[in-house]
């Protein structure tokens, strides 16, 4: 382990956009930074490659990264001799930790766990509204501006005993199986990497993918983007969900085929809460903004506005152990990069 010796602040320096600083580190986080870490420099650093940056980075032992921080290549960390660490306020760490990073020991940090609890809420939400048809009985309301007949609701509206699949147990997918717990939900679980003791303590049943899409109201995305996972909720997948059924997706566009999404949906099959999509934004004339059963919403899931305090705290409780010599709560390691997004 390379931790710093307790007792002392490590050198440290942001790197992100300085859009991303502004939004995710106010002054009262800055403060708490500046608290367990010697912030001494410029405020933030976008450009790694100029000679101010090269200054600031000769003498760095903590890299406090974000959204827009460039990757660290080689290059880079030449002239970040002293670097032992990176504490990332967002997710993925896949745009700016490079193969140089792991192989000179450097220890990472994401606040990937803090940024799940949002898209989690999210997808609950979705998968309760969808669940009562609240969007198209709201358009239905409105456009005929009558109460409809209560009693003649079809038994296919409600929450009571529907079955969600969720697709990956990953950091999002298990803290959307314990937010569904307390509801009259079944939960099945597509998941090759979770062992027969994680599927007991998660409380849900493990199917095979095909058998997800084919028993499942709804269908809940959360694998990573992987070679192995592009296009993984294939035309054949989709073509077996049940009439009416429901595919959200909160992880990446990519994991799903959009052209067989795109006719299901439009053809009246299924329905779909659509958070990402390939590309994003979609292009202008695509089917899918005017396709009434279908929500796109602009990849607001993950945290937003107030949620992004939980980002920076994280960050700073992360940086606060590493300085005081007890190790990253929420590490990543390189071994564990194939399943995160």
């Amino acid at each position: 382990m390379t931790q710093s010796p307790p007792g002392r602040r490590p050198r440290a320096a942001l790197a992100m956009s300085p859009d991303a600083a502004a939004a995710v580190l106010d002054a009262e986080s800055l403060a708490a930074l500046a608290e367990v870490c010697d912030l001494s420099g410029p405020p933030v650093l976008d450009d790694l490659t100029t000679p101010g940056a090269r200054a600031v980075l000769a003498g760095t032992e903590l890299l406090v990264t974000g959204w827009g921080c460039p990757p660290l290549d080689a290059a880079v960390l030449e002239s970040a001799p002293l670097l032992r660490a990176v504490v990332h306020t967002a997710g993925s760490v896949r745009g700016h930790v490079t193969d140089a990073c792991w192989e000179r020991g450097i220890e990472v940090s994401s606040a990937a766990a803090a940024n799940a609890v949002p898209v989690a809420e999210y997808t609950l939400a979705m998968i309760l509204l969808t669940g009562k048809h609240v969007l198209e009985s709201a358009h239905a309301y409105r456009t005929s501006r009558t109460r409809p007949d209560r009693l003649r609701t079809p038994r296919s509206v409600g929450n009571h005993r529907r079955t969600v699949g969720i697709l990956s147990a990953s950091l999002i997918g298990r803290r959307v199986i314990g937010l569904l717990r307390p509801h009259d939900i079944d939960v099945l679980l597509y998941d090759p990497y979770v062992t027969d003791e994680e599927v007991r303590e998660l409380g849900v049943r493990r199917v095979g993918l095909a058998e997800l899409f084919r028993a499942c109201d709804t269908v809940s995305v959360h694998t990573p983007l992987l070679p192995a996972t592009r296009g993984l909720v294939s035309r054949e997948l989709i073509g077996s969900m049940r009439p009416g059924a429901v595919l959200v997706n909160t992880a990446r566009g990519a994991v799903v085929d959009q052209d067989a999404l795109t006719d299901a949906a439009v053809a009246g099959r299924i329905r779909a809460v659509l958070d990402v999509t390939d590309p994003e934004p979609l292009p202008p004339e695509h089917p899918l903004w005017s396709c009434e059963n279908v929500l796109v919403t602009p990849h607001v899931a993950g945290a937003l506005g107030n949620e992004w305090r939980r980002l920076a705290d994280c960050a700073v409780a992360e940086a606060q152990r590493w300085a005081a010599g007890a190790g990253f709560r929420h590490p990543v390691r390189r071994e564990g990069l194939a399943f995160l997004a």
